[in-house]
Formats: C-alpha cells, sequence, structure tokens
C-alpha cells in the first residue's frame, strides 16, 4: 500500500472509527432497549439474553476467517461487504415480528459485523506504520467506545420511550451508508503479500466450540446443570476444542495460528480482551435490570446513570493509547484493571446499588478501567508480528472481545436467572483482578522477547511491526 499524507491517514481512521461506531452503539442501544422488549414480547431472561449472544457468538465465530479472508481478498472490499451486511441487517431486525425472528436479524447483523472491526483494525495497522502514531491512532479508536458507551443509553433511551424499541436499529441505516459511501472514495485497497488459504474445517471447529459452550451456559439454569442437553452440550465443547488444537497444529495455514500464541503479550492481550469484554458484558446486563427493573427508571433516565461511566472511557480511552506510545502497555494495563475490581468490589462487598453515591463511584472506576484497556490490548496483540500476520493477529484480539461479551452475558445472566445476582458482581471482580494479574506478567522485556521469538518462527524474512516500548 502506497504511503498516504497525514491527512488521508487520519481520514482512513475516521471512516474505521465509524464502523466501530456503528457496532458499538448497536449494543449499548441494545441494553437500554432490553426491557421494553422483554415487556412486548414476554421473554425471559435466557431470551434476553439471546437477542445479545446471536449476536456475539456470532461475530466472534467468524471475526478469524473475516481477517483471513480480508488479508486474502483485500480489505477494502470485505470491509463494504460488512458495511452492507451489517445495514441490511439492522433494518431486518427493526422489522422483526418475534422474538426468534430477531434473534435469527441479530445473526445476519453479525455476519456483516465480522467484516468490520477486525478489517478496520488491520487497515489501521498498515496505514499507520510508525509505533507511537499507531498507539495514538488506536487510542482514539478505543476512544470511540466510550462515545458510544455514552451516546448508546442517551439516544437509546430517548428513542425508546419517544418512537419504541424497533427505532434503536433504524440509526443504524445512515451512519452505515455514509461510513460505505466514504469507505469507496477514500480508503485504500490493501492485501497480505502472500494469500492464506480457507480453512473451513478449522471454521466449523470454531462455531462448534462458541456456540456450544454458550448455548449450555445459557440454557443451564433452566434444562439442568446435569441434564442430558447440557451434558451433550460440555462434550461437544470438549470435542471441538481437542479437534481444533489437533488440525490446527497440523495445517500449514491454519484458521488459528496456534505459533502466535508462544508470544506471551499476544496470549496475554487475548485472555485480559476475554476479561475485561466479559467484566462489560456482565456490568450492563446487571446494570440494565437493576436500573429499569428494580429502580423503575424509564430507559432515558438509566441512560443517564450511566453517563460518568461513559464519559470516563471516552476521556480515559485516548489517554491509554498516548500512554501505550510514550510507556508502554504495562502502566495502562495496571491501572485498568485496578480500577475495574475496585468498582466490582464496590457492587459485590458494598452493595453500591443501594446508594447513588456508591453507585456513580462505582461508574466511574469502571469507565475508567474499561477506557485504559482497550488501546493495550491492540496495540499488543499486533506488536512484534509479521505484517502479512496483522489481519490474524486483529482477528484474535477482536474474537477475544466477542467470546468476552459472550460469556459474560452467558454466565452472569445465568446467575440471574438462579437468583444469584450478587455471584454476578465477584464475576465481574473477578474479571477486573484477572486483567490486573495478566497485565502485570505478560508485559517486560521477557515477554517482548517472547514475541521477537514467535514472529521469527512465523515469518522470520518478513518486516514486523513494532514492539511498542518507553
Amino acid at each position: 500500500m502506497p504511503e498516504l499524507s497525514r491527512r488521508r491517514r487520519l481520514l482512513v481512521l475516521a471512516i474505521c472509527c465509524t464502523s466501530l461506531l456503528l457496532v458499538s452503539l448497536d449494543n449499548t442501544i441494545l441494553n437500554v432497549a432490553l426491557p421494553s422488549m422483554q415487556r412486548e414480547m414476554d421473554a425471559s431472561v435466557s431470551g434476553l439474553q439471546w437477542t445479545i449472544d446471536a449476536y456475539t457468538l456470532v461475530l466472534a465465530s467468524l471475526l478469524m476467517l473475516a481477517g483471513s479472508t480480508a488479508d486474502r481478498m483485500g480489505r477494502k472490499r470485505v470491509f463494504r461487504i460488512g458495511l452492507v451486511l451489517f445495514t441490511a441487517g439492522s433494518v431486518l431486525c427493526s422489522l422483526a415480528p418475534g422474538l426468534g425472528w430477531l434473534v435469527v436479524f441479530r445473526m445476519v447483523q453479525a455476519v456483516g459485523g465480522s467484516m468490520l472491526n477486525p478489517v478496520a483494525m488491520s487497515i489501521i495497522t498498515n496505514t499507520f506504520t510508525e509505533p507511537r502514531e499507531r498507539a495514538r491512532a488506536i487510542g482514539v479508536w478505543g476512544g470511540v467506545v466510550g462515545i458510544s458507551m455514552a451516546a448508546g443509553p442517551l439516544v437509546g433511551g430517548a428513542l425508546v420511550e419517544s418512537v419504541g424499541w424497533r427505532s434503536i436499529f433504524w440509526i443504524n441505516l445512515p451512519i452505515g451508508l455514509l461510513a460505505l459511501a466514504m469507505t469507496i472514495r477514500y480508503v485504500p485497497e490493501s492485501r497480505a503479500p502472500k494469500a492464506r488459504r480457507p480453512d473451513p474445517v478449522g471454521q466449523l471447529l470454531v462455531i462448534a466450540l462458541l456456540g456450544s459452550v454458550t448455548y449450555g451456559i445459557i440454557e443451564g439454569p433452566a434444562a439442568g446443570w446435569t441434564s442430558p442437553l447440557i451434558l451433550g452440550c460440555a462434550a461437544l465443547a470438549l470435542g471441538s476444542l481437542a479437534g481444533l488444537l489437533t488440525y490446527e497444529k497440523r495445517r500449514t495455514e491454519p484458521l488459528l495460528e496456534l505459533s502466535l500464541f508462544r508470544s506471551a503479550p499476544f496470549s496475554g492481550a487475548t485472555v485480559i480482551a476475554v476479561c475485561s469484554f466479559a467484566a462489560l458484558g456482565g456490568f450492563l446486563f446487571l446494570n440494565t435490570l437493576h436500573l429499569q427493573n428494580e429502580r423503575h427508571l424509564s430507559a432515558f433516565h438509566a441512560g443517564l446513570y450511566t453517563l460518568p461511566m461513559a464519559v470516563m472511557c471516552m476521556v480515559f480511552a485516548p489517554l491509554s493509547g498516548r500512554l501505550v506510545g510514550t510507556r508502554g502497555p504495562r502502566l495502562p494495563l495496571l491501572l485498568a484493571g485496578t480500577a475495574m475490581t475496585a468498582s466490582g468490589v464496590l457492587f459485590a462487598a458494598f452493595d453500591a446499588n443501594s446508594s447513588d453515591t456508591w453507585l456513580f463511584t462505582a461508574y466511574v472506576l469502571f469507565g475508567i478501567g474499561f477506557g485504559l484497556v482497550n488501546a493495550p490490548i491492540t496495540n499488543t496483540a499486533v506488536s512484534g508480528m509479521p505484517r502479512s500476520r496483522a489481519g490474524v493477529a486483529a482477528a484474535v484480539a477482536s474474537t477475544s472481545r466477542q467470546v468476552g461479551s459472550s460469556l459474560g452475558v452467558a454466565v452472569v445472566g445465568a446467575a440471574v436467572a438462579a437468583g444469584l445476582q450478587l455471584t454476578g458482581w465477584w464475576i465481574v471482580t473477578g474479571c477486573g483482578a484477572a486483567v490486573l494479574l495478566l497485565g502485570t506478567i505478560t508485559t517486560g522485556r521477557w515477554a517482548a522477547g517472547t514475541a521477537e521469538r514467535a514472529a521469527a518462527r512465523l515469518a522470520p524474512d518478513q518486516t514486523r511491526i513494532p514492539v511498542t516500548t518507553p
């Protein structure tokens, strides 16, 4: 890809951030609409879980395929297709006649969404080649999540109260069409130097693994944890995992590049992404049900309550990008883990829901922590990797986020369904503590050395994405 001017690079960043805004808004707006959907469709807790997890599950299953396909067929082309499918899926969701159809149309959305964020991150990685500039760009990217967290509940709450929950999907239409037009006009095409072959068997094993785990967790409380259905899900999950590890290890060009996990920063970023997004998914699910079902706040006022969390996320995400660029990923990861853990403890041990002062304090801490965690995840996932693996590495990081979101909603929702809401908050706390622990272990000189050795095994003759260090 030819060198672009600074103005053109910033424009490409803005277009890629628009796609993230599209997907992130959809998730935050949907959470606000859950109680309204529950009343209109007479949905159970598991039904509400599926409106979220049907999307994140399909998204997680297809992200690695989308990343490798974009590296092979062209990132701009795949990105355009994703925008079309996501926008069309949004329109279908707004017309869904029942909960079952809504879940199906959310899956259509997810097919398009799988072609957006990992491909956009790969475009950013290949557009911003200087380490500190790339870290700042990723910080801006992370800041968009904060914007969506701030705007989503407010816009969603206003739409739900004034027009109805179906209108939350309409907002994707103008944003999607604008992003599509700008992509066609300004984003340059790029591909990996060496095309990777498709891996349909690996793809099916990933779908079977994630689907069986999520289905088992969501349906476990109702079906019974020792029922044949749930035990069958567990057996399928274990078999799929064993098959995936065995089969992918033998392939020359696997869907899941197991050699990437020889890098401690990459492995750490993957698990940190799962934990942090599981915390977010569980946090939003618990918070939405509490504010609207227990405090009986309107959708709009529930959105206002979460504004301190969203503002902190919006402020600290770009700050995290600058910290990664100047100090490396260690400091923002440690601060993120500490803040998210403290927030969870306030809910789990001190009943933050009983007092607005404690509640807003917990919101602020969680917003700070989540705002800080995104930039180091993305940066460390691709740092030190050969440029030909940028799409796959970014896709694994994005997959980990969606797996975390699915598991967070599934596990915390299962706790709520079983009447163990306090346990849900302890799960959120544990996820924050895991971010703190892994951030300590997988950063530093030793970790950077493992990244260098992993890259040398993968592609010894290729240019690598520089590691950002203090």
